[in-house]
């Protein structure tokens, strides 16, 4: 099935571009926005993230140890 390709002149080629142009320039406004975490902020938050993994799996190897511990007794 043949489909249409729309044009192959530089017409196409030129306008990609622009738009191209147009979404890096609207990025670079937008990052320019962004409130960036300060260092301390940034380690805080990389500190809490650490601990929360670190809780959450200690909290599933209980759990499946419990259900070990249940599994293995239920099934003598």
């Amino acid at each position: 099935m043949n489909r249409p390709t729309g044009g192959s002149g530089s017409g196409d080629r030129a306008a990609r571009s622009a738009r191209t142009e147009q979404y890096f320039r609207g990025l670079v406004s937008e990052m320019r926005r962004v409130t960036w975490p300060s260092r301390q902020e940034w380690v805080s938050a990389t500190i809490l993230t650490v601990a929360l993994v670190a809780v959450v799996g200690l909290y599933t190897y209980s759990i499946d140890q419990l259900f070990g511990l249940l599994f293995g007794l239920a099934h003598k």
